[in-house]
C-alpha cells in the first residue's frame, strides 16, 4: 500500500493534532483528508509553512504565560476584604460565590478574572481568612489571600486587618 504524508489542520481522533506530519495512505488522503480540509499535502513549502506557524504559536503561547505571570504579581499582594450578611445569632445568610471574587478582584486591582479560573470547591459561608488558588494559565497558578467578615463586623475587622500590616 502506498503511503504519503500529510500536515494536518485539525486534531483527528487516532491520527494526531494539528501541525502533525503524519503518514497516511495515498487514498484516504486523497479521498477524505484534503478534500474535507482537514490536511495539505506535505510539500517543501507546506513544511516551512508548519515550521511559521509553530514558532508563532510558540510566540503567542509566551507571551500569555508572561502576562499569567504579570497578573499572579498582582494578585499575591492584593488583600480582599468580602462581608457575608449574617443574622442576629451569627447564621450566614447567602455566601460567597467566584462570581464575588472576580468582581472584588476587577474592583480592587483592576484585573478581570474568568469565574472559572477562581478554584473553590464550595461557596464561603463562614467568617475569617481564607486562601483561594487562582488558575491563570495551564501553568501559572497564584494564591489569592481573602478575609470574610460579618455584615455588623465590618469596622471592628477593617482595624483588625489594619494592626496585622
Amino acid at each position: 500500500m502506498a503511503k504519503t504524508q500529510v500536515i494536518l489542520k485539525e486534531k483527528i481522533k487516532g491520527l494526531g493534532a494539528e501541525a502533525d506530519v503524519v503518514a497516511v495512505k495515498r487514498g484516504f488522503a486523497r479521498n477524505f483528508l484534503v478534500p474535507q480540509g482537514k490536511a495539505f499535502e506535505a510539500t517543501k513549502a507546506n513544511l516551512q509553512r508548519v515550521k511559521h506557524l509553530k514558532e508563532i504559536r510558540a510566540k503567542r503561547e509566551a507571551e500569555e504565560k508572561a502576562e499569567a505571570e504579570k497578573i499572579a504579581a498582582k494578585l499575591k499582594r492584593l488583600k480582599l476584604k468580602l462581608t457575608l450578611a449574617t443574622g442576629a445569632s451569627g447564621k450566614a445568610f447567602g455566601s460567597i460565590t467566584t462570581i464575588d471574587i472576580a468582581k472584588a478582584v476587577e474592583e480592587n486591582a483592576k484585573v478581570t478574572l474568568d469565574r472559572h479560573s477562581i478554584e473553590l470547591d464550595k461557596p464561603i459561608k463562614t467568617t475569617g481568612k481564607h486562601e483561594i488558588t487562582v488558575k491563570l494559565h495551564p501553568e501559572v497558578n497564584c494564591f489569592l489571600k481573602i478575609t470574610v467578615v460579618a455584615e455588623g463586623d465590618a469596622a471592628p475587622a477593617a482595624e483588625e486587618a489594619e494592626t496585622e500590616e
